[in-house]
């Protein structure tokens, strides 16, 4: 059976991936990863979520992927010593120089080689395994047979691709908009998503009163470098066939509730195949229109032309802390009613049931009937008996 991967921006997320069915997550500490601006985890919080994962015997992969320097690597040495001591699952690295610095420093951790080291043939992978690295992410860019083929040539070492999430429209991952537009490296792992932007083109005749004219293209808009979201939700045998050994899910950035619903869908497929609830879960949770991307060959269709808006048939409206009495306690992420229609999220039985919100309740025992005070714990009667970590919604339109 292969592995389900999670993100993990912070220790709340860790728990909340956990919760709904990873099998392990990737997180990034402070320093040396390509997602800087999630909270990440400083080294007390690695170690503390590092005991956590493996008292649930679950795993934790910790990013160190950045294209690093010279200045770096001292630096590196040392907070390799310590993955290794705290007891890191793996660390995700890229760069040839820092794969070096790890086996240096802490030869007994294990390496899984990041999709930013672009690896799209066998003998890439080949080179890798030699080297001593016990896993390939596998770049983005490859079609099911392609990877069967590598995993058919080294058929010694772990394979794995991402399955959900945000693409990029850049050879993975491989692009310098974001520090030429915004002085903010992507490959130093500070992207601000250039390519979701909507762009204008100067020309040097028939200005506009601004002196620029927006980029169209086939009339379906200017967001020409806005990638679709990779959703490989209902052929995740094929992938399994392929070789695949763990089966990624793109977000550390991501909200929980995204993270709730994604790892919750994908959990289901896996246990229990595809289905209509695992397509409408997937519709739930903000995204981009979908797009299967490059595993059946070529495709031209992977660009979301319209916009670069995401969208979700749901609204996040809290998380459960706690069930007593026929009562959720509900921590408010987003404003709900008396009268609403409240969905649950969660991998147990209560799953997709919903009740309506007859009464509610502040922390200090007042009755409400807006609930609008974030992050304040509300309590709602609720005829389902819910426990701490699922999380409720609420269907738009509804």
């Amino acid at each position: 059976m292969a592995e389900l991967l999670a993100p993990a921006g912070n220790f709340s997320k860790l728990k909340t991936a956990f919760y709904f069915g990873a099998d392990a997550a990737y997180i990034g500490g402070k320093d040396f990863s390509l997602r800087s601006f999630a909270d990440n985890f400083t080294r007390d919080e690695l170690e503390r979520g590092i005991e956590y994962a493996h008292s649930a015997g679950k795993k934790v992969y910790v990013t160190a992927n950045i294209f690093a320097k010279n200045a770096d690597l001292s630096l590196m040495e040392d907070y390799f010593a310590f993955l290794y001591k705290a007891g890191a699952d793996a660390a995700i690295i890229s760069d040839s120089g820092v794969f070096y610095a790890a086996k240096k420093s802490a030869p007994g951790l294990k390496v899984h080689i990041s999709t930013q080291a672009n690896i799209t043939n066998k003998y890439a992978a080949e080179f890798w395994k030699e080297q001593g690295a016990d896993r390939i992410i596998l770049a983005r860019e490859l079609s099911l047979s392609e990877i069967a083929e590598i995993h058919d040539f080294v058929p010694g070492i772990e394979l794995e691709a991402f399955v959900h999430g945000a693409m990029c429209i850049s050879y993975s991952g491989r692009c310098f908009l974001s520090d030429y537009l915004a002085n903010r490296p992507g490959n130093r792992g500070e992207c601000v998503q250039a390519c979701r932007w909507k762009y204008s083109i100067r020309k040097s005749d028939e200005l506009s009163d601004s002196g620029l004219l927006d980029v169209e293209e086939d009339d379906r808009g200017a967001y020409i470098l806005n990638s679709k979201d990779l959703n490989m939700s209902a052929y995740l045998p094929q992938m399994e066939k392929a070789g695949i050994s763990s089966f990624k899910i793109e977000g550390r950035m991501k909200s929980e509730y995204y993270l709730a619903t994604v790892i919750n869908a994908y959990r289901r497929c896996m246990d229990g195949g595809y289905s209509d609830v695992v397509e409408r879960e997937l519709t739930t949770a903000f995204h981009r229109d979908y797009t299967t991307a490059y595993a059946f060959g070529k495709n031209a269709n992977t660009i979301n032309y319209a916009d670069s808006l995401a969208k979700g048939d749901c609204d996040y409206i809290g998380n459960v802390t706690g069930y007593e009495n026929g009562c959720a306690k509900i921590e408010m992420r987003g404003r709900f009613k008396v009268g609403d229609v409240l969905e649950i999220l969660a991998p147990h039985g209560g799953f997709s049931k919903s009740f309506v919100v007859k009464q509610a309740f502040t922390s200090s025992g007042e009755e409400v009937k807006d609930c609008k005070l974030v992050q304040e714990i509300y309590t709602v009667p609720c005829p389902y008996k819910l426990s701490a970590g699922d999380i409720l919604r609420r269907r738009k339109g509804v």
